[in-house]
């Protein structure tokens, strides 16, 4: 029996570092699954196994491409002004825990993988239960996994520190796992509507702060409608005389970055770049300002890329997994996939101003002596603040696309700042820092903290509740938006 059971562990093992925990392979995986359902060819199988792998791998070339051009830069702030600080980026998140979880709980960063299997079960079989739990959605982006399974792994740790092993991987094992159901249930309905019935949702570090940005994106227009003011969405804007340059995605890009870069470089001076090797010191420091920032360009432009070529492959495949294991279910994918849906431009829009709060927040802590100073992350910086400038402008037009992720940013740093040194994960360095982690989690924190195990309770209660209360709102259309989303459409009255 012991035997068997060191098989299984080494069997899961083989299977969580090289697939589940790799997005590529495991959307691969997915797809090569639902064709198999659908008992096509081998050779289609093979085909879908391969385009889906490799379009995946495409994005995460682009999104890659986005986070080491920038990650550097940011670093560089922290050690040009001498900052001890905490930077808010789901890798030093990691790394913090990793460094930081045996010293101060005496615990295994090992189980958070555990940790992990066990919510990812969970996960997919209240999905299976569909009937009852109105849950949708299983999320699948892996990377995302094991960084929320290593965070929610020590919040519950500082919550109660004397709990034995299997407690803590029961306990947050639920919890993780009904926020990856719930959380990623909550984007379907919007995701549908952005796309036009791609059929996938989001699985990711910021899917409460979509459904947020949706709700307040739609009172703002409600609000523009009562002032017979008609919300202006970016595809409507025409610019005028030389500024119609801007009309232009990767132009817009190109320019914007070169001054947001442009500034941020230049403080940070050629000396900097020298000392640390990314140029020499006869190279030309405008030209590598110039290069860094049309990088960006070029991967956002890589990432959308990998979207187009994986996404169609994956939902077309999921209907054999929809049709015979999870009936009605949705993938839950990176949220770098929304971004091909939205007006480019959004992309950047949502980047930037994200940012513009991020900065002016963190400027407010070091003025105002904060004991811990954050430094911005690119992740967050951009993956957060992108996606709520899409949603928002397809919701309620240009000017939420540029106020939303403003405020997004400014509660990133706050956030991050307050549960960061509160929960002591400030003197290793880094925290995850996203959305839902600068948001719901801590709340989480706060109630598991004080509250003990009834505040167990009522975390699990929040989470059952709101997908009965989605559902609740539009019973007659709630899962015929992912079954027939032509007919949904009919039903709502919504034009092409």
């Amino acid at each position: 029996m012991e035997n068997i059971g060191q098989f299984l562990l080494k069997v899961w093992s083989y299977f969580a570092q090289n697939i589940l925990t790799q997005p590529a392979y495991f959307i691969g995986f997915i797809v090569l699954i639902g064709y198999l359902l659908q008992k096509k060819t081998i050779s289609e199988c093979i085909a879908g196994f391969l385009k889906a792998t490799i379009g995946y791998m495409i994005l995460m070339v682009g999104s890659g491409g986005l986070v080491n051009n920038f990650r550097p830069i940011l670093a560089g702030l922290k050690t040009r002004f001498n900052l001890d600080a905490t930077v808010i980026d789901p890798y030093f998140g990691q790394n913090a825990i990793t460094e930081g979880v045996e010293k101060t709980f005496g615990k295994s960063f090992g189980d958070a993988m555990i940790l992990l299997l066990i919510a990812f079960i969970f996960n997919i079989l209240l999905v299976r239960f569909q009937k009852y739990t109105k849950l949708r959605a299983v999320f699948t982006t892996g990377n995302v996994q094991v960084q929320q399974a290593a965070t929610a792994f020590w919040l519950l740790l500082f919550c109660f520190p004397e709990l034995g092993r299997i407690e803590v991987l029961a306990i947050m094992g639920l919890i993780l796992g009904l926020y990856w159901a719930v959380g990623s249930n909550l984007t379907v309905g919007l995701t549908q509507e952005l796309t036009d019935g791609a059929g996938f949702a989001v699985a990711h570090q910021q899917m409460f702060g979509i459904a947020l940005v949706s709700k307040v994106a739609d009172v703002m227009k409600k609000h523009s409608n009562k002032q017979e003011r008609k919300a202006r969405h970016l595809e409507d804007i025409e610019l005028p005389g030389f500024l119609k340059i801007f009309n232009e995605n990767m132009v817009a890009t190109g320019i914007l970055m070169l001054v947001f870069f442009g500034i941020i470089m230049s403080v940070l001076g050629h000396d900097y770049f020298v000392e640390n090797q990314f140029i020499t010191a006869e190279q030309s420091f405008l030209f590598y300002i110039m290069t860094t920032s049309l990088q960006f360009a070029v991967n956002l432009a890589i990432l959308q890329l990998g979207v187009r070529t994986f996404v169609a492959e994956l939902t077309e495949s999921f209907t054999g997994i929809s049709d015979t294991i999870l009936p009605g279910a949705v993938p839950g994918i990176d949220v770098a996939a929304t971004f091909a849906f939205g007006h480019p431009n959004a992309v950047t829009l949502g980047f930037l101003f994200g940012a513009l709060g991020q900065f002016l927040t963190i400027g407010a802590l070091i003025v105002f002596k904060s004991p811990v100073i954050i430094i911005a992350g690119f992740i967050p910086l951009f993956f957060d603040n992108a996606v709520f400038a899409v949603y928002a402008n397809k919701r309620a037009g240009a000017k939420a696309a540029m106020i939303l992720p403003f405020f997004s940013g400014i509660i990133q740093v706050v956030g991050a700042a307050l549960i960061a040194s509160w929960v002591g994960l400030s003197k290793y360095g880094g925290y995850l820092g996203m959305f839902d982690w600068d948001t719901l989690w801590p709340g989480f924190t706060v109630l598991m903290k004080f509250l003990g195990f009834f505040g167990v309770a009522v975390v699990i209660l929040i989470l059952v509740i709101i997908p009965q209360l989605e559902y609740r709102k539009d019973p007659k259309n709630y899962f015929l938006i992912v079954e027939d989303y032509e007919q949904y459409k009919e039903n709502k009255g919504i034009l092409e």
